[in-house]
């Protein structure tokens, strides 16, 4: 019975561990989202509807633009750089991709916009970005009713194809560069794993030996 007891109790202690790990891994990632955040872009594409159609055509439209983005921009290019471009260039992006959608047959508008918005957590490569609101490039077709889809346009993280999400070397060190050598090694996807590993059996370890003491 007293086995039984414990063992109950060590489960509890588990499950109390592990919602303070992930409410104290939340509570930093909300930190350093907010540090980072005034030196990331994202880019944000919205499709028309979720159709299987809408969906393919949000994709092609995403490689276009960054295409052209990217294209124009050259390398060496800032984060003001970026936001300047997009901003002076923003009608003439709608129309390359109004027409480039009428080229395929869809007559959907294009609507693209400077804005701030939450993302939820993203991996890119081996790099993990905390859910927080970010400024972004948004990027509506048609309705803007669909599922959307999302990327780091600064620095260079944007990736048209998942096969090959490996972060450049050259992103990385203007990230480094960005946030900081300390933020940039937080947002190392190996270290957030094992800083959270370490942080739960830690906090176990602690509650699994304050129970015993107490039982016994």
């Amino acid at each position: 019975m007293k086995e039984k007891r414990n063992l109950f109790l060590c489960i509890i202690c588990l499950l109390l561990a592990l919602l303070l790990t992930l409410a104290e891994e939340r509570k930093e990632d909300q930190a350093l989202a907010s540090r980072i955040a005034p030196e990331i872009l994202r880019f944000h594409v919205l499709a028309n509807s979720n159709s299987t159609e809408d969906q393919a055509l949000k994709l092609k439209v995403r490689t276009r633009l960054l295409n052209s983005i990217y294209e124009e921009l050259g390398e060496g290019a800032s984060l003001e750089d970026t936001k300047d471009y997009v901003i002076s260039h923003r009608e003439n992006l709608e129309k390359e991709a109004s027409n480039y959608m009428k080229s395929l047959g869809y007559d959907y508008p294009a609507h693209m916009e400077l804005t701030d918005a939450y993302f939820p957590a993203k991996t890119y490569g081996d790099m993990v970005f905390p859910q927080g609101n970010y400024q972004a490039v948004r990027v509506k077709i048609g309705k803007g009713k669909g599922r959307n889809w999302w990327c780091v346009l600064y620095p260079p993280l944007c990736f048209v194809d998942s096969s090959y999400a490996v972060v450049p070397d050259e992103s990385k060190e203007i990230l480094r560069e960005s946030v900081g050598e300390s933020d940039y090694q937080k947002l190392s996807r190996e270290k957030v794993k094992i800083n959270l590993r370490f942080k739960t059996a830690e906090l176990f370890s602690k509650k699994s030996s304050a129970t015993i003491q107490t039982v016994e």
